[in-house]
């Protein structure tokens, strides 16, 4: 999983830097210092301003932040391809009929395939990320030392440098990070995790509500393309309000994406009219160069 620091077998006892000593742990004076420290340090949050106001956690969007890939994948997806896939038959000649027909087997092929493949890649990563983890926490218990000094570098990933001056306040916390997690092989096993693998409890996702969400929005997105077929019945027609209906759709998905991102819905939303009128025009002109060909 990763390249071991040190091939050669070293004693329990290890060093970081500057003859800190990992499995000796802190000890008397510097567990004191640390102790008060940490004292302070609470009692100055808990004396802040506005401490127990948590409104402003609002702006946060919650556990659905794991789901708005397949929640976008799907609606986009099912605007595009279906519009696309009119677009394509229309241009090759069929009747109104024809062409509802086909944008029907398509939002439900396409639904389907989206549902299928969200369920399967999802539990795919999980049932990769399980493993991963049964074989950390074997690391973890058979060598204890390397993971020890794994962690120490990950610990800079987060903001806490080595040092090897005793009077820098990193080099306390360090200690004490280590000292913990030495004696703690379930929280050792959670931050190696967390660190060197981007993985938490909170971003689990589940497979079946992935594939739920794919399916829902792939077939509402596809509707854009169904419905104009549905009522009304001039090919034409149809396909100008199919190609209306779809870029409003666009706009609108570009809008509540940014509403999550925070970004420029106006941008957003280009892209996918540039994308789909793009793909629409390639289309028709496949649909119609073979339908004059056969």
């Amino acid at each position: 999983m990763r390249a071991i620091i040190n091939n050669q077998e070293q004693d329990t006892k290890t060093t970081i830097k500057g003859d800190v000593n990992i499995e000796e742990g802190l000890s008397g004076d510097n567990c004191s210092v640390i102790g008060n420290k940490s004292t302070e340090t609470m009692s100055t949050i808990r004396s802040g301003s506005g401490v127990g106001d948590t409104d402003y956690k609002n702006a946060h969007i919650g556990r659905s932040r794991e789901y708005w890939r397949d929640m976008i994948l799907g609606v986009n997806d099912g605007l595009v391809s279906t519009f696309l896939l009119v677009a394509g038959v229309y241009g090759s000649g069929l009747d109104s009929r024809s062409i509802l027909l086909t944008a029907i087997s398509g939002m439900i092929a396409g639904a389907i395939s989206m549902a299928g493949g969200e369920y399967v890649a999802t539990k795919t990563q999980e049932e990769v990320m399980k493993a991963e983890c049964d074989l950390e926490q074997k690391d973890i218990k058979e060598h204890k030392s390397d993971e020890l000094r794994y962690l120490s570098e990950l610990l800079e990933t987060i903001g806490i440098p080595e040092t090897e001056s005793i009077d820098d306040s990193t080099f306390a916390v360090r200690r004490a990070i280590l000292e913990y997690y030495k004696n703690n092989d379930d929280a050792h096993l959670r931050v190696n995790v967390a660190l060197a693998f981007g993985s938490v409890e909170a971003s689990e996702r589940s497979p079946l509500i992935a594939s739920v969400v794919a399916f829902c929005l792939f077939s509402a997105g596809a509707l854009t393309s169904v419905i104009p077929f549905v009522v009304i019945h001039d090919r034409y027609d149809a396909m100008v309000a199919s190609f209306i209906c779809t870029i409003l759709a666009i706009w609108l998905v570009g809008a509540v994406k940014t509403w999550a991102t925070k970004g420029s819905w106006l941008i957003s939303a280009f892209e996918n009219f540039i994308i789909t009128s793009g793909g629409g025009a390639v289309a028709y002109g496949i649909g119609l160069l073979f339908g004059g060909t056969f």
